[in-house]
């Protein structure tokens, strides 16, 4: 299972992060963190990107634009960066409409071991790409000025390639609650000495 989908606009401005303005001991007030307005018209377009859940592998391709041509050309990227001993690929996408042209679906005729599966509308939740275009927009973007696309190209190459070094598996669902270290109920009684 592939779970396939763009990322983006993304322009070429400045990520807000977190940066701490720490407590001031002598009890005068600091200033609040803050950051310049960046209208960040320096270049933008998409990443598309390739997740497989199941071993945590991550692809990524940018592109300047959203169209059919660019999609089929990124089908044929997945296609070479995927195993061939994998018999039956499934490919989970949205319902753009570049994803249901024809080319994409002549692609697919010619590719006998894709099928697509689109999610239904207003369920995102169900491509698990989603929840790693956060951990990728943190490790590529956040806190950080671009000043061209073409930086912001080697940032997202850079994370997934450190994504991919240090990648594990994604499950859908919540995470398992905490235990906490004491289980709950009955304090114990101190022992007599």
């Amino acid at each position: 299972m592939i779970c396939l989908d763009e990322m983006g606009p993304e322009s070429a401005k400045s990520f807000p992060g977190h940066r701490l303005v720490h407590h001031d001991p002598s009890g005068q007030r600091r200033p609040r963190a803050s950051q310049e307005i960046d209208y960040g018209r320096r270049g933008y377009g998409y990443v598309f990107g390739a997740f497989a859940p199941a071993t945590g592998d991550a692809f990524t391709a940018p592109y300047v634009r959203r169209t059919t041509a660019n999609f089929v050309d990124f089908l044929e990227q997945v296609e070479d960066w995927l195993d061939p001993g994998i018999a039956r690929v499934y490919a989970i996408l949205d319902n753009l409409r570049a994803h249901r042209a024809v080319d994409v679906l002549l692609w697919a005729l010619a590719h006998p071991r894709w099928e697509f599966v689109f999610q239904p509308r207003y369920a995102a939740y169900l491509n698990l790409i989603e929840p790693w275009w956060k951990v990728l927009r943190s490790l590529a973007l956040k806190g950080r000025r671009f000043d061209t696309w073409t930086a912001v190209c080697e940032a997202v190459a850079a994370a997934t390639r450190y994504w991919n070094a240090h990648r594990h598996l994604f499950l859908w669902g919540r995470r398992p609650p905490r235990r906490s270290a004491h289980p709950a109920g009955v304090a114990r009684l101190p022992v007599a000495a």
